[in-house]
């Protein structure tokens, strides 16, 4: 079965085409071979190869043109892509300073990193307009009341204002931990085949800050191939963000139900049996996304217990969820941006009176 994200008409819903470019197969391979590239460039500082073998290696490998479907037989047989990565380009290039002192990890996390990177970023550029959006929300609507409403019962009237800060203030403080959260995960992963880079002898520091440098990632002092609270921390921001919006989805649902109508939207869903309504699909939307990210950022956290140097399953399980968490978010604030375009009016006028 599909996901919902590539779905043939599920897609119409759920999909962000700008961020499934970044976790593309052919984005991911991209990032692979980037590393690669890199690491012939620079493994001629601990003594792997000569200068010149390696300069060569690395232009060749970055002439190479490979298709992700012929990474599928290997990843099926080593259970992971980099073992057959590594002899096509051997064999297309005829070059040998190529990958020696690296592991498949190595090549595969710090793809990760360059697609989650990437994204943090398109992210952190779609909270920065939603905050703009309900800021001139506010100001257009902010002064009008509303009921304010507690456990769902009308409570004491409030202003507009009060409930659209509730959906924008917190985008910012998700602004700064996107800040606080970039030192934290665009990190090189370089640690050789137990972790300890031992191949790389004396020189592990000069290879490790070389082939960062270049990828326009950070250096570590210690590969983090079995500590994941980089990426369980991003997982947490992303359902942060998510959660956020949902609750803004939330109350513009509750707000829009026949007998409250405090919101007016342009654009509503249509029914197949019921032609005269205008369902909230694109505020119903949010919270779906933020019941989801939440479901899947347990199984991120669960992918943190490695055991001893590497693991095999764990290691598997962010490739399924971790792209996806950051699809939806990314898809999520797009939603956000379109349900704040709609709204055409918002309070209740006569409260009042």
């Amino acid at each position: 079965m599909t996901s919902v994200f590539d779905h043939p008409w599920l897609s119409g819903l759920f999909a962000d085409t700008e961020v499934a470019a970044l976790w593309s197969a052919e984005a991911q391979l991209s990032h692979m071979l980037a590393f690669e590239a890199a690491w012939s460039r620079h493994g001629h500082l601990a003594g792997l190869w000569a200068k010149d073998d390696g300069a060569a290696a690395a232009s060749a490998i970055e002439g190479v043109t490979l298709a992700p479907e012929e990474l599928r037989d290997g990843t099926a047989k080593d259970g992971v892509c980099v073992p057959v990565l590594v002899r096509l380009l051997k064999e297309r290039t005829g070059a040998t300073a190529i990958h020696k002192g690296a592991t498949s990890q190595d090549v595969i996390d710090t793809a990760t990193v360059l697609s989650l990177v990437q994204s943090l970023d398109l992210i952190d550029q779609r909270l920065a307009q939603l905050a703009s959006e309900l800021n001139a929300l506010e100001d257009r609507f902010g002064t009008s009341p509303l009921m304010g409403r507690t456990r769902m019962q009308a409570a004491m009237p409030i202003t507009v204002a009060d409930r659209v800060q509730t959906w924008r203030l917190p985008l910012d403080t998700h602004r700064d931990r996107l800040e606080q959260l970039r030192p934290r995960v665009a990190l090189v992963q370089i640690g050789g085949a137990a972790g300890d880079r031992a191949a790389l002898g004396a020189d592990e520091d000069a290879v490790s800050e070389a082939v960062a440098g270049e990828l326009g990632l950070s250096a570590t002092p210690q590969c983090w191939h079995a500590m994941r609270d980089g990426i369980g921390e991003a997982a947490s921001v992303l359902a942060l963000i998510t959660g956020t919006l949902g609750k803004m989805g939330q109350d513009i649902c509750l707000m829009a139900q026949q007998g409250i109508d405090e919101i007016k939207m342009e654009g509503g869903g249509g029914s197949s049996a019921m032609p005269y309504k205008q369902n909230p699909v694109m505020a119903e939307l949010l919270v779906t996304l933020a019941r989801y990210n939440a479901v899947q950022l347990s199984g991120v956290h669960h992918a943190m217990v490695h055991e001893q140097e590497r693991s095999g399953a764990a290691w598997a399980l962010e490739w399924m969820l971790l792209p996806q968490m950051v699809q939806a978010t990314g898809r999520a604030l797009v939603v956000a941006s379109d349900v704040t375009s709609q709204i055409t009016s918002i309070g209740t006028p006569d409260l009042l009176s």
